[in-house]
């Protein structure tokens, strides 16, 4: 079974990239092929080259412009060969080198799992955020369980159940792109595990360093709901949304204004291919801790 992983790039965490390419060139049993896209930007140059002997490669294309992190993953899919792609952040890299062997061996011995969800831990030793940890009760990152999204730059995916499902919504550009390939893999039988054994170390930063994060998160929750689910679940997911983000963000002003514009935009523009899923799958979410509404 190979192994092939995708790192985003925009050019410019050089040490950084080169740290994520050797944390993946140099695990044990890997022969890892890996594929540098660069969103918008060249490729640097790196220093990390696989060790002798190995059959791992290194692959870089680079698209005319940055086209987010879902359209940017899907063109790294589509030039690698393996049969699990990881996906791996530029600023961030594995915690030792029998990831790939671990990751390997479920996916050979478990045909029905298609992503694997990977513990993410903070290098200087803080608790961690409770957002890498992809379930309601998160209280235990150190616990693996079943789950019903996943975290797209610590992960790894089975590529047929990927290309099956038609990959990341492209239109998302940030924010929400795994949830929908989550459900839609949910919908199709296949199974997504939090894998507390596989590690990854990346920096401990928040989501709002983003400019634009309240109102693609907005956005995009809307063309979620919108895209995979039943009508009466969609209305409920985005009341419940709406009320949480208000009790969050009580005095946020301008963070609100953000949010409630791309809100907005979520109702008023193309959302993409409208596929609900199926009620046996919301029930199967249900059973699984996180019933499509929250």
């Amino acid at each position: 079974m190979k192994i092939s992983c995708v790192i985003l790039t925009m050019g410019n965490r050089v040490a950084e990239l080169n740290r994520a390419v050797e944390s993946a060139l140099n695990q044990i049993d890997g022969d890892v092929e890996v594929v540098i896209v660069g969103n918008g930007a060249d490729v640097p140059e790196l220093s990390a080259t696989p060790p002798e002997g190995s059959a791992a490669v290194v692959k870089s294309i680079r698209l005319d412009q940055n086209t987010g992190i879902p359209a940017g993953r899907n063109r790294g899919v589509q030039e690698c060969s393996g049969d699990v792609v990881l996906f791996l952040d530029d600023d961030g890299w594995y915690g030792n080198q029998k990831v790939v062997a671990h990751v390997r061996e479920r996916f050979a011995t478990e045909p029905d799992l298609a992503v694997i969800s990977f513990r993410v831990m903070d290098p200087e030793g803080g608790i961690g955020q409770r957002r890498h940890v992809p379930r309601l009760r998160a209280g235990d990152p150190q616990r693996s369980s079943p789950v019903t999204t996943f975290l797209g730059g610590a992960s790894a995916i089975r590529r047929s159940a990927f290309l099956q499902v038609g990959g990341l919504p492209e239109r998302f550009f940030y924010a929400h792109e795994e949830t929908d390939l989550a459900w839609r893999l949910l919908g199709e039988g296949y199974r997504i595990e939090y894998d507390a054994d596989t590690v990854m170390y990346h920096p401990q930063v928040p989501p709002t360093r983003h400019t634009e994060f309240y109102r693609l998160n907005a956005r995009n929750r809307v063309w979620l709901a919108r895209r995979n689910l039943p009508w009466p679940l969609a209305v409920l997911y985005l009341t419940n949304w709406v009320v949480l983000t208000v009790a969050r963000e009580r005095g946020g002003g301008a963070s609100l204004r953000a949010w409630f514009s791309g809100f907005i935009e979520g109702l008023r523009t193309p959302a993409g291919e409208r596929r609900p899923m199926a009620w046996r799958t919301a029930w199967r979410m249900v059973k699984l801790g996180r019933p499509p509404i929250v």
